[in-house]
């Protein structure tokens, strides 16, 4: 069996600054770190590779060079290779134009039975690259994945999390499973993980090495557009009371309180 985990690499941060021109993330000199929900997607990637014999497991991150780094943690926790997707030509790719290009890496690498990604990433909150993914891959999705029951060669039946309760699905392989965190508990990687990543080549492949259409991918072949970026300001108004007589103090209170219509 042969299995993908797509990483993302995200902001270690909540201090994000944004390209006003293009409406994207400026990335350069940003502290990352691996998308914390994918880390349940390379976990149970590793757990089918450690329950059934040959299986493979390849991590893939679409990003610029230094995001090597959230593929080398992959490679700590128990994947066997990384690939990173990264060419300035990719860059300020919105989630279409990420799965397009992303599909071609898969169709480079070739054979997957299944493709793991985390529910969403914590940088953009959109959920939408699997789905996409999925879609332009022509595969079947199955989303909110919480608990694999079966696997075989050809088929897997899962848990869905839902509103309400659970729902069990069966799928046809190859298959896009997207996980939410119900799903297990990551590892920490120990030492021989440690030093497996350290030792990792972790091949670029670039928009030459894919064969994309120049059309469909970074900003230019990307559909949604950023028009207006903007920080929203805040501004307060209090009223200080100052009183020597609590009782007094406690009065102007309440009398503000009802002026506002709070109580």
């Amino acid at each position: 069996m042969k299995i993908a985990i797509l990483v993302k690499q995200v902001p270690a941060t909540d201090k994000v600054k944004i390209n006003k021109e293009t409406g994207t993330m400026i990335r350069e000199n940003l502290e990352s770190e691996l998308n914390p929900l994918d880390m349940y997607a390379v976990e149970e990637a590793v757990r089918l590779k450690e329950k059934y014999e040959k299986t493979k497991v390849i991590a893939i991150s679409m990003g610029p060079p230094f995001a090597k780094d959230v593929l080398k943690d992959a490679i700590s926790m128990g994947a066997d290779e990384g690939y990173l997707v990264s060419d300035r030509k990719f860059g300020g790719a919105d989630t279409w134009a990420t799965a397009y290009t992303l599909k071609k890496a898969i169709e480079k690498l070739g054979g997957f039975d299944i493709i793991f990604t985390g529910e969403r990433a914590t940088d953009g909150e959109t959920g939408q690259v699997g789905p996409s993914l999925a879609t332009q891959l022509d595969l079947p999705i199955l989303t909110y994945v919480s608990k694999i029951r079966e696997l075989s060669n050809e088929s897997i039946v899962v848990e869905r999390t839902i509103e309400g309760g659970k729902e069990v699905v069966s799928s046809e392989l190859p298959v896009v499973l997207s996980v939410v965190k119900e799903i297990n508990e990551p590892r920490i990687p120990n030492f021989s993980g440690k030093m497996k990543a350290k030792k990792a080549e972790i091949p670029t492949l670039t928009a030459k090495d894919l064969d994309v259409d120049p059309e469909k991918i970074g900003l230019f072949g990307s559909p949604t557009r950023v028009v207006n970026v903007y920080y929203p300001k805040m501004t307060r108004k209090g009223v200080i009371i100052k009183s020597k007589d609590p009782e007094a103090a406690v009065d102007e209170l309440i009398k503000f309180l009802k002026e506002k219509d709070i109580i």
